[in-house]
C-alpha cells in the first residue's frame, strides 16, 4: 500500500502543521510547544516548518514564543538526560561514533560558542549537538543559557521572515532589523563566553 510506505515524517508537511494547529488550538499553547518539544528527539522533524507554521497560526509573537520554549524545553531535557546517563553502555557505544566524538572535541574546546552558535542554525544536527555537550558535563547553567540565546536567534530570525515574507518584497530594509537583532546576540554572546571561560580557570 502508497500510505504504508511513508514515513511519519512524509506527513509534516506545512499543511498538515498547519491543519493540526487549527485543530487542537483550543488547547491553547500546548499543541505549538509540542511540536517543536519533540524536535529534539525525532531529528527528521522540520524545523522551519514547524516554526513557520507556529507564526502563522498564533502570531509572530506568540508563534515565536511557543516555539522558543518547545524547543528550549526539548534541547535541555536531551542534555539532562544524556549528562546523568553518560556512563550507560549504550550511550557510551553511541558517543564512540566518529560524528559524535568530532563534536564532543569541539564542544569540550568550545562548550559556550559550540551550543550557542549551532542552535541558531535552523538546520542541523540538533541531537547530537546537545548529546556531545551532555558527554562533555557542560555546566547546566552556561548549556542552558547558550541554548536558550541560540534557539531564540534563531526562531525570531524564522518567525519574523515567515510572517514578513510579503513585506521584504517591497520593503528590503526590513532584513535591517533581524541583522541589528542577530549583531547584538553575537556580542553578548562574546560576553558571556568571556564570563564562563573566567570562571572555569578560577
Amino acid at each position: 500500500m502508497f500510505g504504508a510506505e511513508l514515513s511519519i515524517v512524509d506527513y509534516f508537511t506545512e499543511q498538515n502543521i498547519e491543519l493540526f494547529l487549527e485543530c487542537f488550538r483550543s488547547l491553547g499553547p500546548l499543541p505549538g510547544i509540542l511540536l517543536t518539544f519533540l524536535k529534539s528527539f525525532i531529528p527528521p522533524l522540520p524545523t522551519i516548518i514547524i516554526v513557520g507554521a507556529n507564526a502563522a497560526i498564533y502570531g509572530m509573537w506568540l508563534g515565536f514564543i511557543y516555539s522558543w520554549i518547545g524547543l528550549v524545553t526539548g534541547s535541555l531535557l536531551t542534555f539532562l538526560i544524556i549528562r546523568r546517563a553518560a556512563g550507560a553502555a549504550i550511550i557510551q557505544r553511541w558517543a564512540g561514533k566518529s560524528k559524535v566524538q568530532k563534536a564532543m572535541v569541539w564542544a569540550r574546546k568550545n562548550g559556550f560558542s559550540f551550543v550557542f552558535l549551532l542552535s541558531m542554525l535552523p538546520i542541523g544536527p540538533f541531537v547530537v549537538i546537545n548529546m556531545a555537550a551532555g558527554l562533555t558535563r557542560m555546566p547546566v547553567f552556561s548549556f542552558a543559557a547558550a541554548v536558550t540565546l541560540g534557539k531564540g536567534v534563531m526562531v525570531f530570525c524564522v518567525s519574523y521572515i515567515g510572517t514578513h515574507l510579503s513585506d521584504f518584497v517591497d520593503q528590503p530594509a526590513k532584513f535591517l532589523g533581524v541583522a541589528l537583532f542577530i549583531a547584538a546576540s553575537l556580542w553578548l554572546n562574546k560576553k558571556l563566553q568571556a564570563y564562563f571561560t573566567a570562571l572555569a580557570s578560577a
